[in-house]
């Protein structure tokens, strides 16, 4: 699930879209989108901040509409990524191929759809969605109570293959089930749940079974990747350090509601011991992935900007020190991820934006 509003995202973001005519298919009947822009287009404007060392070659991929949490294949091929445009209200997955052609959706077209990923394997693709619970996009959270996020119950997590085909339900528990993500062995599947009373971090197998609790401390843990090798997990998560906190948290929770403002990152063990904090900005800082190197983190704060409207792409080492800052256009940058190779940066960004909250993806060659 996702909330662009120009200015704060997570792992789920509620995205607004236009009218378009009604989705055609191609001939062998898999769902494509409207026509977008040829790829490349606009590729004259200035997509890169001279500041921005680590990025070349900067391409944008989408335009037009709120489109977020593209992760790659296996082979480095294609992206998956969830989009509101079109005809589609809120979020839906949609594959696409890294040069931008060929937008397929890959979701069910109903209810609201967030986190997808392919199989290190290529064989079938990972999403969360509310379809079954609700088709039809879910309201807005009640922001009478401030900047919050929804934690819909309706979400649950899904496999599918490729092209949409042979949807398999994964959980079936009451509550929130969302943000998977999977090992790179193709092992374990790594998602937050609310089905201990508590926005939690568990793991499964590929097919739902063996599900085991990875964290238990008061408080929203979130947002997870494994490590290259497997061998640890990176995720954000929000910590109430008063009681009064504590007590509004849960009452929040209680009403299906999160308040973000608050996120440090945290590492872990893959079985969930020695867990330990790595940032420690009192902002929000969320969408962490694992350099290639395995030594650093690369993820997206507000934490520089007095107002807490700015996010940028931030890298610090897993040991919490040698933070440095990646991207500087001055609006919002986020849900970064590296190529398999490890030699390419995918990630959303407000940048070249033609409308507010208009939010594409861009890829550029890694620079280290």
């Amino acid at each position: 699930m996702k909330k662009v509003l120009v200015l704060l995202l997570f792992c789920a973001v509620s995205l607004s879209g236009c009218s378009k005519p009604e989705q055609p298919k191609t001939d062998s009947g898999d769902k494509v989108t409207p026509q977008q822009p040829t790829p490349g287009e606009g590729q004259k404007e200035n997509l890169k901040d001279e500041r921005e060392k680590h990025l070349n070659n900067i391409r944008q991929l989408t335009f037009g509409g709120e489109n977020a949490e593209a992760y790659w294949s296996g082979d480095g091929k294609q992206l998956i990524m969830q989009s509101t445009h079109g005809e589609y209200k809120c979020d839906q997955i949609f594959t696409i191929n890294v040069d931008g052609t060929n937008m397929k959706l890959v979701s069910t077209g109903k209810g609201r759809t967030t986190c997808s990923y392919f199989f290190p394997n290529g064989k079938r693709i990972l999403f969360s969605s509310t379809h079954e619970g609700n088709p039809e996009c879910p309201p807005p959270p009640d922001h009478s109570k401030g900047y919050v996020w929804q934690i819909d119950k309706n979400y649950d997590i899904y496999t599918a293959n490729p092209d949409g085909s042979d949807v398999k339900k994964l959980t079936n528990s009451p509550g929130y089930d969302a943000e998977a993500t999977i090992s790179p062995d193709g092992s374990k599947i790594v998602f937050t749940s609310t089905r201990d009373g508590d926005l939690d971090l568990y793991v499964m197998d590929l097919d739902g079974t063996n599900v085991r609790r990875l964290t238990d401390t008061p408080g929203y843990d979130g947002g997870a990747f494994f490590s290259p090798d497997g061998k640890y997990i990176v995720y954000r998560a929000s910590r109430p350090g008063t009681e009064e906190d504590l007590k509004e948290y849960q009452q929040l929770l209680k009403e299906g509601l999160v308040r973000p403002s608050k996120m440090e990152l945290f590492i872990m063990n893959a079985d969930g011991s020695e867990q330990r904090q790595i940032t420690n900005t009192g902002k929000a800082n969320f969408c962490p992935f694992f350099h290639p190197n395995g030594r650093q983190i690369i993820f997206s704060s507000n934490f520089e900007d007095p107002k807490g409207r700015e996010f940028d792409l931030y890298l610090i080492d897993t040991e919490g020190i040698g933070l440095e800052r990646v991207t500087f256009t001055g609006k919002f940058d986020g849900f970064p991820m590296f190529s398999p190779d490890g030699k390419k940066l995918v990630w959303a960004s407000n940048r070249n934006g033609k409308t507010p909250n208009e939010t594409n993806i861009f890829v550029a060659d890694w620079v280290d």
